[in-house]
């Protein structure tokens, strides 16, 4: 199981924190530094049903000067997947990938759901 998380990110820190407690393995990517590639985004996406905004970081500084909030709706879809692989700040965090589950933001709810029923 892979994570992508941001240092200074609460939200990552409560995930790993609740990976750990339940003992799970896990390695443990930068994703300012190594975001997701194009191939990862597909398959979170297609997790996700289509919705390209929801693997959106929709309140990061860099989305918020970019505009997207009025140009992704005109975007293609592999303009929208190359511009979150290469800019890790875009993408909502934590990210996580593994061979059966992937989830974007952290919800113990259902991280719990998803993860520990794949146990």
């Amino acid at each position: 199981m892979k994570i992508y998380t941001y240092k200074n990110c609460d939200t990552c820190r409560k995930a790993l924190k609740w990976l750990d407690a339940q003992g799970m393995d896990y390695v443990q990517i930068a994703i300012r530094e190594s975001p997701p590639t194009v191939e990862e985004l597909q398959s979170m996406l297609a997790a996700y049903k289509g919705e390209i905004r929801k693997l959106f970081n929709t309140s990061g500084r860099d989305y918020q000067a970019l505009k997207l909030k009025d140009r992704l709706p005109d975007m293609t879809l592999p303009e929208a997947l190359k511009l979150l692989a290469g800019n890790g700040n875009l993408i909502k965090r934590p990210f996580l990938r593994s061979e059966t589950t992937n989830l974007v933001g952290f919800k113990e709810e259902e991280w719990s759901e998803k993860l520990n029923s794949k146990q």
